[in-house]
Order: structure tokens, then C-alpha cells, then sequence
């Protein structure tokens, strides 16, 4: 395996129409890093919030692929809501550097019950670069079910990339999962959350021991992490501090605890809706 490099852009993002910026701002990244192996965007970079198609999936993929091709870089521009099949979801591409589409990530849990009427997905997204390692991509609120990133260990993922857009104030309790993230599947955790009008920043990013690798303030910064997933597979097999094996306990004892549900108490959390005002 060999080094690979990141660069996460935490851009100070308008509401909506952000395409422009976000070029710019991946044409500059290339220039001033030229040993960037991939850059990732935030959840809905471009067109944010709004569910107008203008800012869909199919209006705007072709231009990053032909950009990733350009500077021979792998892409994640971000998320994108994309409408197919009657039903509409939030997909981030995942592009190689020479252009193509390799993976599509569907955003299996939308942040209800705020973000109405999206369909989430059902499956977990990885992709391998040959002579690197396996990447897994969850988005935004997939982190809060650590069933999601399991599932991307499981796989073999060696790192979880995560576009986020958070504004709110769970900021911090996003940073904390992001650190038990990567030490309960012992890997790198790549988190990036967009700044300005769409979100409060701190993006972060974790090593498979848990240790901070970089974290960065709300303004608009750039995050560089270069990683050896090699040092994953090294921390699996020996353990975090030569201590715990998670992902081997969990493989050789997958259904060692009652995983059955409980509908009596489960519905007596109520409707999965807005909280309503205490008077």
C-alpha cells in the first residue's frame, strides 16, 4: 500500500448556487497541493437545501467528472439531492481521476424529521484504489448509526469519508462520534463539514487509534490528511494500543447479544416528528 492525500474544503457556502465556488475553490486546492490525491466536498455544497432540480445530480455531474479528470484527482464534490424512479435521494459520486463515476452513495438515514421527503438508502457504499486501500462514504447523519459505519468495516473500509452539513448546535457531539467512530472500526474517519451560511465548520479528522489528526475552527480552511491504510490493517491486527480487537471480536461473534426489538417499548418513544412546544 501507499500514502494517500486528502484534502477536505470547508468553504464559507451560501444557502444555494455554489457551483462556481466550489470549482474555484478545487481548481485552487490542485494548484497550491499538487501532491492532493483527492479532494471531498460537504453535504449539498452546491445546491444546499433547495430541492429544485437546477442543482440536481444529472445537471451537474458532468462537469466534475471532466474537473477530476483534468487534475487527475479523485472527486467527491459533495452531495446531491437526485431525483429518479418517482422518489428523491441524497447521493454523493465518487469519481476517479481519470473521470468516472465508481460508486454512487445514497444517504441511508435523511435527518428526519427535519429533512422531509427524501428517500434513504439501503445499501453501504465502498470502492477501492488499487494499490491503496478500500474507502467507505456515509453522509452527515449516517454517523449518528453506528450500524453505518460497521457495515463500511465490514466491508473492508479502511476509511470512512463522511460530507456533512451541520448548522446546528450538536456540533460537538458530532466531533465525539466521529473519534468513537474510528476507534470502534479501527479506522481512519475523514469528516467534513461546511462553513458560512450552510453550516458551523469544525470539521475533523481521526486516526484508527482515535487520535485527532486535524480539527479545524468555523472558518473557511482546508483539511489535509495524508494516510497509510496500511497502518489500519496494522492496528486491526494487533489491536488500538495493542490492546482491544473490535472488528475481530465482532467477526467471530457477530450475534452475541440479543439484537431482537421490542416493539412494546419502541412505540412508546411516540412519532418520529417535530418536538412540540412545552407551554
Amino acid at each position: 500500500m501507499k500514502n494517500f492525500s486528502i484534502a477536505g474544503l470547508q468553504l464559507d457556502l451560501e444557502y444555494t448556487n455554489n457551483k462556481t465556488q466550489l470549482i474555484d475553490k478545487i481548481n485552487q486546492t490542485v494548484r497550491r497541493y499538487p501532491w492532493i490525491n483527492m479532494v471531498v466536498a460537504t453535504e449539498l455544497a452546491v445546491g444546499g437545501a433547495s430541492r429544485s432540480q437546477e442543482f440536481s445530480l444529472d445537471n451537474h455531474l458532468k462537469s466534475f467528472q471532466d474537473l477530476a479528470k483534468e487534475h487527475n484527482v479523485w472527486l467527491i464534490p459533495g452531495s446531491f439531492y437526485h431525483y429518479n424512479d418517482q422518489k428523491v435521494t441524497n447521493v454523493a459520486p465518487v469519481i476517479s481521476n481519470q473521470g468516472k463515476v465508481v460508486s454512487l452513495c445514497t444517504k441511508n438515514y435523511p435527518f428526519e424529521p427535519y429533512e422531509r421527503d427524501i428517500e434513504g438508502g439501503k445499501d453501504s457504499c465502498v470502492f477501492e484504489i488499487e494499490g491503496v486501500g478500500i474507502f467507505g462514504v456515509h453522509i452527515c447523519y449516517d454517523l449518528w448509526f453506528p450500524e453505518t459505519s460497521r457495515a463500511l468495516a465490514m466491508k473492508g473500509a479502511q476509511i470512512i469519508i463522511h460530507p456533512s452539513l451541520t448548522d446546528t448546535s450538536d456540533r460537538n457531539e458530532e466531533k465525539i462520534m466521529a473519534r468513537a467512530t474510528a476507534i470502534q472500526q479501527q479506522c481512519y474517519y475523514f469528516d467534513i463539514n461546511a462553513g458560512g451560511r450552510q453550516g458551523c465548520g469544525q470539521s475533523i479528522a481521526v486516526g484508527p487509534e482515535g487520535e485527532i489528526l486535524t480539527e479545524l475552527g468555523s472558518a473557511e480552511e482546508t483539511s489535509l490528511l495524508e494516510v497509510d491504510l496500511g497502518h489500519v490493517d496494522r492496528v486491526r491486527s494487533r489491536g488500538i494500543k495493542g490492546l482491544g480487537q473490535p472488528i475481530k471480536s465482532f467477526r467471530d461473534n457477530p450475534d452475541n447479544f440479543d439484537n431482537k426489538r421490542n416493539e412494546n417499548y419502541l412505540n412508546t418513544l411516540g412519532e418520529l416528528e417535530l418536538p412540540k412546544k412545552v407551554n
